[in-house]
C-alpha cells in the first residue's frame, strides 16, 4: 500500500514540475519578445544556437559575390570600375563597385558610398547592393533618377565589409571583433591606436583618406529604421544626443524612411527614424566616425526586422528599399548648397573650408577642383561662408528652396598691416631690400608715369575680374540656381 502511495505521489510531483517548467519557459519567451520589440531588439547579441538548416541557403557565398561583382564590371564597364580597398582577416578582397559616367576620374561632383554586411550575420545588405548596381546599369538610359545619379554622383558600393563573419555565420569578423565598435570614438579613446584595429576597419579608414565622400549609408538587419548620429553619449546613458547637423540628418533619414514601403509607418520609431543614442548608445561606431573624422554624413539603415531572413524574401525586401536607396543618393544633388572656391587674382581653385552660421561643422572643398557639397535642410535661410588661409573670407545669405543651389566664391588675397599682398599669394622671391629700392626709384623719379600705370593696372584688373565671373557663369552646366560671391 505504501509503495502504491509513493508511486502516485512521485507521478504527481513530476506533473507539477513539468507544468511549472512549461510556464517558466512561456514567461521567459514572452519577456524576450517584449524586450526585443521595445528597445534594442538584441541587435548586439550573437546567436549562439546552431540552426538545423543552413540559414545562408539562397544567399551568395563570398566566391559567388566576387564573381557577381566582376561580372557586373564586365557587363557595365561603360559606367563602372571595380577595385578593392583591402582584405579581410582571412585575406578575402573587399571589392567595391564605382558607378559614374566617368568612373575612376576625379570630377567636381559629390561622392556617395554604400557599405553592406558590416555584421557577418546581417547579409541582406550585400544582396541588395548587388541588385542596386545591376538596376542602375539596366536603367541608366531609361530612368531619369538613375541618369541623374550616374551623371552627377560618383557612387561607390562595398557589398561586404565582413566576408569572414558571413562565412562563420556570426556577427564579428574572423577575430570575433564587432567591426561597428572598432572605430575611433569621440568620448572614449580606448581604440585610438590604429595599428591595433582590424584590417577591415583600417581599410575603411584608408578609403576615406583617398576619396572625399559627401555622404554614405551602411546596411544592417534586425529592425526597420533609419538611424542617425550621435550613436553614443558622454555619460553612457540612453537619451537623445544631437550632433551639430541634427536637422540635416533627420532630413536625410526621412528621405529614406518616407520613400520606403513601410518604414515610416513604424509604431516603434516615429516616422521610421531614430537618433542612435536615443535608441541605445554604442561606442566606436562607424557612423559617428564618418561624420567627425571623415567629413561624411552617414546613416545606419536597418532594412529588415529579421537579421537573416529566408532568401525567398529578398526580392520583396529589395522592392521595399529600392526607391529609398536611389532617392538617398540623388538627394546629394537635388538638395543642398554646392559650388567652388576661386582666387580673384588668377582664377585658380582654392581648397577652402565652408561653414554655415549657427552650425558647428566645417565642410572641406576638394583639392583638385575646390568643389564643396553641403547638405542642408531645404526651405530655410542660411549664411554660408568660405575661408582659405591667406585670403579674405566671404559670406553670403541665401534662401535654400526645395531644389539645390549653387554658390561660388571668389576670394581676394589677404593684405598685411603694411598694405602688401601676403607672400603666399605674391609668389615673388625678390629680396626685401631690392623691393624698396625699386619702389623708391619709381616714386622719386617717375611719379607721373607710376601714377598712370597704377590707373591702367587697376582698370585691367577690373576687366579681368569681370571676365572671370562671366566665364564661370557661361561654362557652368549645372541646372541649379547659381550665385557668385
Amino acid at each position: 500500500m505504501n509503495l502504491v502511495i509513493c508511486l502516485l505521489f512521485s507521478c504527481f510531483l513530476r506533473h507539477v514540475i513539468a507544468r511549472g517548467a512549461q510556464r517558466s519557459t512561456s514567461l521567459s519567451s514572452g519577456f524576450r519578445n517584449d524586450s526585443y520589440a521595445a528597445i534594442t531588439r538584441h541587435l548586439f547579441e550573437e546567436n549562439q544556437s546552431q540552426p538545423s538548416i543552413d540559414i545562408a541557403r539562397g544567399y551568395m557565398t563570398n566566391s559567388e559575390l566576387e564573381k557577381a561583382v566582376k561580372e557586373f564590371g564586365q557587363r557595365c564597364s561603360h559606367i563602372s570600375r571595380i577595385y578593392s580597398i583591402g582584405t579581410s582577416v582571412k585575406g578575402v578582397p573587399l571589392w567595391v563597385i564605382e558607378i559614374s559616367d566617368k568612373p575612376g576620374e576625379e570630377e567636381p561632383e559629390p561622392a556617395f558610398k554604400f557599405v553592406g554586411n558590416v555584421h557577418g550575420d546581417e547579409p541582406v545588405g550585400r544582396e541588395l547592393l548587388i541588385l542596386l548596381a545591376n538596376w542602375i546599369c539596366d536603367n541608366y538610359m531609361r530612368d531619369p533618377l538613375v541618369k541623374l545619379i550616374v551623371e552627377n554622383v560618383h557612387l561607390h558600393i562595398l557589398p561586404s565589409m565582413n566576408p569572414d563573419g558571413f562565412s562563420l555565420r556570426r556577427r564579428g569578423n574572423a577575430n570575433g571583433i564587432d567591426l561597428n565598435r572598432d572605430f575611433p570614438d569621440q568620448f572614449f579613446p580606448w581604440n585610438d591606436y590604429e595599428d591595433a584595429r582590424q584590417p577591415e576597419t583600417k581599410a575603411i579608414m584608408s578609403w576615406l583618406r583617398e576619396i572625399h565622400f559627401t555622404a554614405s549609408a551602411s546596411l544592417h538587419g534586425g529592425a526597420l529604421v533609419a538611424n542617425y548620429p550621435w550613436d553614443g553619449t558622454q555619460d553612457k546613458r540612453r537619451n537623445y544626443y544631437a550632433c551639430p547637423d541634427d536637422g540635416t540628418f533627420r532630413f536625410l533619414a526621412s528621405v529614406y524612411s518616407q520613400s520606403h514601403y513601410n518604414m515610416s509607418l513604424s509604431k516603434e520609431f516615429k516616422g521610421g527614424i531614430t537618433n542612435g543614442a536615443s535608441w541605445y548608445p554604442i561606442y566606436g561606431g562607424m557612423q559617428d566616425w564618418n561624420y567627425i573624422y571623415g567629413g561624411c554624413f552617414e546613416l545606419t539603415l536597418e532594412i529588415s526586422d529579421n537579421k537573416w531572413p529566408n532568401a525567398k524574401e529578398l526580392p520583396t525586401i529589395w522592392e521595399y528599399n529600392k526607391i529609398s536607396m536611389l532617392n538617398l543618393v540623388a538627394s546629394l544633388v537635388k538638395t543642398g548648397v554646392h559650388g567652388r572656391v576661386f582666387s580673384s587674382d588668377r582664377g585658380r581653385p582654392l581648397p577652402g573650408s565652408i561653414t554655415i552660421k549657427g552650425i558647428n561643422y566645417t565642410v572641406k572643398a576638394g583639392m583638385a577642383f575646390a568643389d564643396y557639397h553641403r547638405i542642408l535642410v531645404p526651405v530655410e535661410r542660411y549664411e554660408v561662408m568660405a575661408a582659405v588661409p591667406g585670403y579674405k573670407s566671404k559670406a553670403t545669405s541665401i534662401w535654400l528652396g526645395e531644389e539645390a543651389m549653387t554658390v561660388d566664391f571668389i576670394l581676394d588675397p589677404g593684405v598685411t598691416s603694411e598694405g602688401t599682398l601676403l607672400q603666399s599669394i605674391c609668389g615673388c622671391n625678390c629680396g626685401h631690400k631690392s623691393r624698396h629700392l625699386l619702389v623708391d626709384y619709381f616714386w622719386g623719379i617717375h611719379f607721373e608715369v607710376y601714377l598712370v600705370l597704377i590707373v591702367v593696372l587697376a582698370f585691367l584688373c577690373f576687366l579681368l575680374r569681370r571676365r572671370i565671373k562671366f566665364n564661370l557663369l557661361k561654362h557652368r552646366q549645372s541646372p541649379k540656381r547659381s550665385v557668385m560671391v
